[in-house]
């Protein structure tokens, strides 16, 4: 769908690609691109309904595991109605990240989005799955404040009229 990376200042901390279903696709695919908004809002939508919507960040800075797994729950957190279930993302990612000492640049984050929750891999190893975060998770990316602007000028770059 599309590509991104994640600054904070001036430092690219990690690239971050999506991937989902040929419908979550077909869905923006007649909207224009000079319609940012609304081809946001329906990819939003179709990736919160797909079977599986994958985020991927490739890591460009090393990144202590704590910092790493705050940053991402901290991101969720306000977008999400059971604060447990980020607290078990945050583990996650913590437990992943911490088994190699820190997000080293190379790194692969890969969280799948789906019915059951975020699935959480650390350089195609699975660590687990919090649940109740798929909709919550997609928008850290999608919605109006999401925390990669070049991620979202990608998607509709590459999946728009």
């Amino acid at each position: 769908f599309g590509v991104g990376v994640r600054k904070k200042g001036p430092i690219k901390v990690y690239s971050v690609g999506m991937y989902s279903d040929a419908e979550a696709k077909a869905s923006i695919s007649s909207i224009s691109k000079s319609n940012k908004s609304n081809a946001l809002s329906t990819l939003r939508a179709s990736a919160k309904s797909a079977t599986q919507t994958t985020f991927l960040l490739k890591m460009n800075f090393k990144v202590g595991a704590e910092k790493m797994a705050s940053a991402i729950a901290e991101g969720v957190i306000p977008r999400a109605s059971d604060k447990a279930a980020v607290e078990t993302l945050k583990k996650l990612i913590l437990d992943g990240v911490a088994s190699k000492g820190a997000a080293t640049p190379g790194t692969i984050l890969q969280f799948d989005c789906s019915d059951e929750g975020v699935k959480v891999s650390v350089d195609g190893s699975v660590i687990g799955t919090a649940p109740e975060l798929k909709e919550a998770f997609c928008d850290v990316y999608l919605d109006d404040k999401g925390v990669s602007p070049s991620f979202q000028n990608s998607c509709v770059e590459n999946c728009c009229n």
